[in-house]
């Protein structure tokens, strides 16, 4: 059957979080999802202590199963277990060293972010006002990921960081849960130039289910498949891939959203509480592509088959 390649989701941020939530994405055939293991708050340490948690608790739960290589993906979903793999939402948890990069991806950390919404050492944000783009540190972090096998990501940058990214990477760049502005304008989504120099890499733009990033706060297959086309169109299926994005971790990244306002702009409160596609609405996306008169190639390709290629361009091992 069709891969599900979920390229971003979130649980919460806290030792002893419960993976067992990530079971929602069961499906019958190959499943896959990347978890987010910090951003911008965390330290190296925090985010270490994260995997080391994340992975016990992973390895002790029937249903998921640890993925280092692309190869065992295919023998995770063999054993009817959904593979697990991780990602950084900002270069932060690096605390300043890159030579962490190499630490991340021995444990499993497979894409990274180098901004999340603000500029940092690496480069400016996508909430920035003044966009000066990708810093001379952070171009050295593009190259040591391409460097580990770790795909850079332009998801929360700005969008010259983003642009930046693609001239600097030998390898795919991805923007792995990031919509399409020219169909929702909204700071998070990104434009027909960024999503053209990511193809240019042969990278993947993955279309992602929150409700604010899909439209008014509508986290709808209907509404994600406007993206999806829009995409599809403009570069072409096989630079399209899909990410739920999905915070498991609601309640707290509400609550942060609260608590600091000068973090997030009304673009994120204008409509209400954010609403996120449930995992469960989510693996029902590849019916609904085949009852829209999609191709059965193009879905593949979009569920699954696009980041899984960027996966054996990129990953170790």
């Amino acid at each position: 059957m069709t891969l599900l390649w979920d390229q971003h989701a979130c649980l919460p941020l806290q030792v002893g979080a419960e993976v067992g939530e990530l079971a929602r994405f069961r499906r019958r055939g190959p499943t896959f999802v990347s978890v987010n293991v910090g951003y911008s708050p965390q330290s190296f340490a925090d985010s270490v202590g994260l995997l080391t948690d994340y992975r016990s608790s992973i390895r002790g739960h029937p249903e998921l199963a640890l993925v280092s290589a692309v190869a065992d993906i295919e023998a995770v979903a063999a054993a009817g277990r959904i593979g697990i793999a991780f990602d950084l939402e900002d270069s932060g948890p690096l605390d300043g060293d890159p030579g962490n990069l190499r630490v991340f991806a021995d444990l499993g950390v497979r894409t990274l972010l180098p901004t999340y919404n603000h500029a940092n050492r690496a480069g400016c944000g996508c909430l920035d006002t003044d966009d000066r783009g990708l810093t001379a540190w952070g171009g050295d972090l593009v190259r040591e990921m391409n460097a580990v096998g770790m795909v850079p990501d332009g998801s929360h940058c700005s969008a010259r960081t983003g642009l930046d990214m693609c001239e600097i990477s030998a390898r795919p760049v991805i923007y792995s849960h990031s919509c399409m502005r020219a169909v929702w304008d909204h700071p998070r989504n990104i434009t027909d130039d960024q999503a053209r120099a990511c193809a240019d890499t042969g990278g993947v733009i993955g279309i992602t289910g929150v409700g604010i990033f899909l439209g008014p706060n509508t986290p709808t297959l209907e509404a994600m498949t406007r993206h999806l086309e829009y995409a599809a169109e403009l570069v072409g299926t096989d630079h399209v891939g899909v990410s739920t994005d999905h915070s498991f971790d609601a309640a707290d990244f509400l609550a942060e959203i609260r608590d600091n306002p000068h973090l997030f702009d009304e673009s994120y409160t204008r409509w209400g509480p954010i609403r996120w596609m449930p995992p469960e609405t989510f693996v029902a996306l590849g019916a609904h592509l085949e009852g829209q008169g999609w191709a059965d190639t193009d879905i593949t390709a979009v569920l699954g088959g696009n980041f899984l290629r960027v996966a054996r361009s990129t990953w170790p091992g």
